[in-house]
């Protein structure tokens, strides 16, 4: 196997503090922790505005060695212009700062939304647009609008892979026609799992898989039985391993190119009742990735020993 990152949609939520985040943890510390405790994170902010570069700089310098950020697109582009007029704001989110992720910079998410029907013109042209390497991300974000003048970051240690996943909430792409565009840009395709409210396509179209895990039941809000975990870590195992599960959802019928391996994201976004990342740990203990980032409490000490060991003596010592 390739590589596997499990975590998280955002990490910021008011109800996990006291439950996933221990009380005495302070705000600025929860990416730390959160990032110790799990692989991978989407960045959902980036996604409602464009951030800023001192805020991804910061993001990187407090997460941990081989941590993995997705970021997910400016909704301007997917929700607002539906990928009409998009050359500069798609510059403009390559300008703001997401290249400060350096090595940790995983795919970039573009979700569009459940009125958005499938039109092949549109998608090819941004599909087109978008940069596979960081080196082709940089020349776009050069051309972004004089209003990043003063807010941009053009620059990258070297030259590295990027990769993109769309995520679809409309029947129109369940076609063939739509795979094989994705396929042919190198773009994979988002599993959902959406408690049924949208389509559930499997079809592999990149080198990697792209993994949100809704709730299966209640969107946003139920947790994963032991049964539905391991029926995805069972997937997972299949798709790592360059194959593709006998009773996939797909809307083509051509199979994917052969691999012997691929890297996979998976994300849980049931975070309501926070679900969320205690479901995302227990499907890394069922495929082998639990480590040390399971024991909160020495998490706890290594992002805030401060705390950590005031709590110990109130505890009594325990």
């Amino acid at each position: 196997m390739d590589e596997i990152c499990i975590g998280i949609s955002g990490w910021r939520y008011e109800p996990w503090r006291g439950v996933f985040y221990p009380g005495c943890l302070t705000r600025e510390r929860e990416l730390a922790f959160a990032s110790r405790a799990l692989s991978t994170i989407e960045i959902n902010g980036s996604f409602y505005s464009l951030q800023r570069p001192a805020s991804y700089a910061a993001w990187y310098e407090a997460t941990a060695p081989r941590f993995r950020f997705s970021v997910k697109g400016n909704r301007f582009i997917t929700h607002i212009l539906r990928l009409r007029g998009i050359d500069a704001p798609l510059a403009n989110v390559f300008a703001s700062g997401v290249l400060a992720l350096r090595e940790k910079l995983g795919p970039c998410l573009w979700q569009f939304p459940p009125n958005f029907t499938f039109d092949p013109e549109r998608m090819v042209y941004f599909l087109s647009l978008l940069p596979h390497d960081t080196e082709q991300a940089l020349t776009l974000a050069r051309k972004h609008e004089p209003r990043m003048d003063g807010r941009s970051f053009l620059e990258i240690d070297k030259k590295r892979p990027l990769r993109h996943a769309v995520e679809i909430r409309h029947e129109s792409f369940n076609a063939p026609a739509f795979i094989a565009l994705l396929r042919r840009h190198r773009v994979a395709l988002v599993v959902a799992d959406t408690a049924g409210k949208w389509p559930c396509l499997e079809d592999v179209t990149s080198d990697f898989m792209y993994l949100r895990l809704h709730g299966d039941a209640d969107l946003y809000a139920s947790g994963y039985t032991d049964e539905a975990l391991e029926r995805w870590a069972a997937r997972i195992r299949t798709w790592c391993a360059g194959g593709q599960p006998d009773d996939a959802h797909l809307a083509s019928d051509k199979a994917p190119p052969k691999r012997a391996s691929r890297d996979l994201f998976c994300y849980f976004d049931n975070d309501v009742k926070v679900r969320a990342p205690f479901d995302a740990r227990r499907l890394m203990r069922r495929l082998g990735l639990a480590d040390e980032r399971f024991d909160l409490p020495a998490l706890l000490a290594r992002v805030q020993p401060e705390k950590a060991a005031g709590r110990a003596r109130a505890d009594g010592g325990r």
